[in-house]
């Protein structure tokens, strides 16, 4: 950790005005990012005496190593600036809401050629509509039930509707009057798709006008004396009443809002939103953070405000009206224009004091404690064991330091074929998937599991001191400036975070070659460690005998679980190389031959012995497909009708492309899990 007063500022540095600030590690991680109005008193508060400060504070500022500010013209811009580096940057010492992926969301994929209404959890995904989320998701298949009957859209997966459409017939749904078909052309797909926009209408609150226009269809089915249909429209009317009446009104009928609660200790806190749209609760989410930073009650307003309607763009989850919390936001003027903006009419933060909206409130806010206190009761032990996990190994492994940041490595392979490596990332105990990567191994490092593991942590912490010298060269850290990493440009780097400790999946053989392969690049502050699998026992380098940890030992759980998360994900990896090369085809030889010409090529031959026999004119009439890229096709594969002539006068021109051609590496190369950016 850094001494705060090796990068304090000097006072008559810090400008008076309003702007953003952040604290970088020593890595050049940002790790805070604030705003205020005066920068020189907020900027010097941080440090004072550190015996004043209060705890996440201290760990903040003695974490840091630099710190730089950004002046802006008013308030406003530095809340929205704030906001924007704390979505770029995901600093750790910032607050983050997360949304609780248990929420069930009544989901409509809209962007399908066949939308389809259903029950869906976790991350939201482009193109569907979301509704929710709800407390139980029977309650959601009930409601999807009873409107089916009047707006009778697809509802069934993906295989159900491809063997319907094979078969020509629909499914159940499709007979008793709740699936218009569209597998088998009963709707064409500009109606079905009217029918899952009226869906959606009405989830969104425009329910009295589809009951308004059905009464009337029915009174004119009555005058017509056409006594069936109006039976039909009377039980259609009967279902969307009984889906409209399903929630409770709690507040006038025109009134939207979002009802905040919150509970909180001194370590985290507990949030949760009810959804009021025409005077109903359409909806509710809830939020548990840990406190990083130490924030009162109206600067955790201010963080939750931003980041809750930051991404706010789907039309279900629109800034309404009023916004009802606990306590009014630390800039209450800045944060109403800022919402104001994103709505494009006015809206209304406020704390309510009485009558219906305050009684809401306290539901809310009751319901934040209960979630609070279930939180605490699932997760009392796991937040203590994970502490405890860091700190009996660096006690038992005798690190330097905590072993905050771990990186595990596993190699996976079938007897020495489509041999790969994973990288998995545990930081404070947790995975961190973001920081994944694969590997592929071959040549020499491919012999066996030692040279593959000197392999992959040479290629990983080489690229590690590549970037560190990049950073070197852009020169010192500029105080203010634009929002773009002075650093990195605005790009998150690839290998720049070393860990605390490096763990393999192994005995001596795997320690020593990773050892060796940090010394070769000349580093000697990361620890090394083995743990083989048979007796759980842990190696440390230039050790005759291993480390043996206690069975019930919390550090050598966590190790495990580093341990198998890595051999999980190389093996899954390796399955995906292995079919991968059991699916090979004579086309993938032919150069320049890309995935999409290739399908293309076999949708319109069907094979690789009609694509073989077919001739030059046949070739080209693909779209896509040139003379030269036939030539080359027909050669490949051997084609009959390729003259010699055509074969000639290609090749000269195809050998000289092909001199300069590069490897293109992939086989060696190290991928983003979750970008798949080539890294090595």
């Amino acid at each position: 950790m850094a001494d705060p007063r090796t990068y304090r500022p000097k006072t008559g540095e810090i400008p008076t005005t309003p702007g953003v600030y952040r604290f970088r590690d020593q890595h050049g991680r940002v790790i805070y990012v604030g705003k205020a109005k005066n920068l020189r008193s907020r900027l010097n508060s941080y440090f004072a005496s550190p015996r004043t400060l209060l705890p996440k504070t201290r760990t903040m500022v003695f974490s840091a190593s630099s710190v730089e500010w950004t002046v802006v013209g008013s308030e406003f811009e530095a809340l929205q600036l704030e906001y924007t580096w704390i979505k770029e940057y995901d600093p750790r010492f910032n607050i983050a809401f997360k949304d609780d992926k248990s929420y069930p969301y009544l989901a409509i994929t809209m962007g399908e050629e066949f939308p389809r209404v259903q029950v869906m959890r976790g991350d939201k995904q482009k193109g569907t509509r979301y509704f929710g989320p709800y407390s139980q998701a029977w309650a959601i298949r009930d409601t999807v039930d009873t409107l089916l009957r009047v707006f009778p859209m697809r509802s069934c997966s993906g295989g159900v509707f491809r063997r319907a459409k094979q078969a020509g017939r629909p499914c159940l749904l499709g007979y008793i009057g709740k699936c218009s078909a569209p597998c088998v052309g009963r709707v064409t797909p500009e109606e079905h798709r009217d029918i899952a926009q009226e869906f959606c209408d009405f989830m969104a609150g425009k329910q009295q006008p589809f009951i308004t226009e059905l009464e009337k269809k029915m009174h004119a089915a009555v005058a017509e004396l056409d006594y069936e249909r109006a039976a039909t429209l009377r039980d259609d009317i009967g279902a969307l009443t009984k889906a409209f009446t399903k929630n409770a009104v709690v507040l006038k009928e025109s009134v939207d809002a979002d009802v905040f609660g919150i509970a909180q200790d001194e370590l985290e806190a507990a949030v949760q939103v009810f959804h009021v749209r025409g005077g109903r609760i359409r909806g509710q989410r809830g939020w548990v953070v840990e406190k990083v930073d130490d924030s009162d009650d109206a600067e955790l307003i201010e963080q939750l405000l931003q980041q809750v309607y930051g991404d706010a763009t789907r039309e279900n989850e629109r800034i309404p009206r009023q916004v009802l919390v606990p306590e009014l936001p630390a800039d209450l003027e800045d944060v109403t224009s800022w919402l104001s903006g994103l709505r494009g009419s006015h809206v209304a933060v406020s704390v309510p004091k009485r009558g219906d909206k305050a009684a809401l409130a306290d539901t809310v806010r009751e319901n934040a404690v209960q979630s609070l206190r279930l939180h605490k009761s699932r997760r009392a032990g796991d937040l203590t064991t994970r502490s405890a996990a860091l700190q009996e190994l660096q006690d038992a492994l005798e690190l330097t330091d905590s072993p905050l940041r771990i990186e595990c490595y596993d190699i996976s392979h079938v007897q020495g074929t489509n041999v790969v490596a994973s990288m998995v990332v545990f930081e404070d105990g947790l995975a961190k998937k973001s920081d994944y990567r694969k590997f592929g191994i071959n040549g020499d490092a491919a012999r066996d599991d030692t040279a593959a593991m000197y392999d992959v942590i040479h290629r990983r912490f080489r690229n590690y001191l590549t970037e560190q010298a990049e950073r070197a060269a852009s020169g010192p850290v500029p105080r203010g400036g634009a929002g773009v990493d002075p650093v990195h440009g605005g790009a998150r780097p690839k290998f720049a975070y070393p860990p605390n400790l490096v763990v393999v999946d192994g005995g001596p053989p795997q320690v020593a070659a990773a050892g060796r392969a940090l010394a070769d690049l000349g580093i000697t502050d990361i620890d090394v460690v083995g743990l083989a699998k048979r007796l759980e026992e842990v190696w440390v380098p230039d050790s005759e005998f291993p480390v043996i940890l206690p069975r019930a030992s919390h550090g050598l759980f966590l190790l495990q679980r580093v341990r198998d998360e890595a051999h999980r994900f190389a093996i899954t990896f390796h399955r995906q190389r292995r079919s991968a090369a059991m699916t090979a085809s004579e086309l993938d030889d032919v150069p320049g031959l890309g995935p999409v010409k290739r399908k293309a090529l076999l949708k319109a031959f069907g094979s690789v012995k009609k694509l073989r026999a077919a001739d030059l004119a046949e070739l080209t009439a693909v779209p896509g497909v040139g003379q030269a890229l036939a030539i080359s096709v027909m050669r490949t594969l051997g084609s009959p009708s390729l003259t010699e002539g055509e074969s000639t006068a290609r090749s000269g021109a195809e050998d000289a492309e092909g001199d300069g051609a590069t490897d293109g590496g992939t086989e060696r190369a190290a991928v983003n899990v979750s970008t798949g950016e080539l890294l090595d």
